[in-house]
């Protein structure tokens, strides 16, 4: 018969499998599966970023628009197949999406240190809130054991991702869709203080929209010409765009966020006051920005049995 001991020590190994068949992460799932997971994802971003400081903001998008399609289960690494078109060439990603060799640097290290054992889901997780911190933002710690997808989808890349183009409604709505509440929303969208977009994507606010700083418009329009340049980029936070702080909330307040998304926080409705709080509180932003953060990675992992445990990011085994 058991001794009781036994019995507690099983039943609890069992509370945890469950609980991460059912969806939980926890916060130490590598520790003794690869200890040296977390230090080894580090050191490749600190380095990537250190080379190119726009690849912090790149890496954490793409963690986003990974979890707002099909939620956080590495779907946007797939190159196509003959079974199925991956998410790289979807509106939202085409020739926009980039860090994708960063990733695969971080793969082929894990997979020396302790293959087949962390999921490409779990670095980019993991990726993002490194960049955060790599360049002067809040930390956090990632919940782990999310596991890759077989597949991909085009048309929900297209569909999930919410456009530059978007209303505050949209925006709210879209959010809401994913468990992702309006304060999440408006802090998520600080992490727009870093990073760059493209013409195509401001292009018509510049051109069209009176609720956009006339000198900050003009400044903006060499660069992006009313015709042609889609490709040439802008700082989203033309203060700091390489540091994480809360000028991308100062900006709105004088009407110079880059996108019209961006402005639709601070145009008269009701997403104002988070707005003001964050310009006025740095660290409530971070603190907010950092709890929504892990929400969002939370998007219906795969957990458990469910999915597998990429040998590469980019295809399945």
């Amino acid at each position: 018969m058991a001794s009781p001991r036994s019995t507690a020590a099983y039943l609890l190994v069992l509370s945890v499998v469950v609980g991460v068949a059912a969806g939980q992460l926890s916060s130490n799932f590598y520790s003794s599966s690869c200890p040296m997971a977390l230090s080894t994802i580090k050191s490749a971003v600190d380095a990537a970023v250190a080379n190119e400081a726009r690849m912090g903001a790149s890496l954490v998008r793409v963690h986003f628009h990974d979890c707002f399609v099909n939620g956080c289960d590495a779907s946007v690494l797939l190159d196509d197949t003959s079974n199925f078109t991956g998410e790289k060439t979807a509106v939202p990603n085409a020739n926009s999406l980039r860090g994708f060799d960063v990733i695969d640097t971080i793969k082929s290290n894990l997979e020396s240190v302790c293959p087949g054992v962390v999921s490409c889901a779990d670095i980019l997780a993991v990726t993002a809130r490194d960049s955060v911190v790599a360049l002067g933002g809040p930390s956090w710690t990632v919940q782990l054991g999310r596991r890759d997808s077989t597949t991909a989808s085009l048309s929900d890349a297209n569909s999930n991702i919410p456009a530059p183009t978007s209303n505050l409604s949209t925006l709210i709505s879209s959010f809401s869709g994913k468990g992702l509440s309006t304060q999440d929303m408006v802090a998520l969208s600080g992490a727009h203080t870093i990073g760059q977009a493209r013409c195509t994507t401001f292009r018509t606010r510049l051109y069209n929209e009176n609720n956009i700083n006339s000198s900050f418009a003009t400044s903006l329009m060499s660069n992006c010409p009313s015709s042609g340049g889609d490709n040439n980029i802008s700082p989203l936070d033309t203060q700091t765009p390489t540091t994480f702080d809360n000028d991308y909330y100062n900006n709105l307040l004088v009407q110079k966020g880059l996108l019209h998304s961006d402005q639709q926080l601070f145009n008269g409705g009701s997403t104002d006051s988070q707005v003001t709080t964050y310009s006025n509180n740095p660290s409530t932003f971070s603190s907010d920005f950092a709890s929504a953060m892990i929400k969002m990675g939370n998007i219906s992992p795969l957990t458990g049995s469910s999915g597998q445990i990429r040998n590469s990011c980019r295809k399945v085994n």
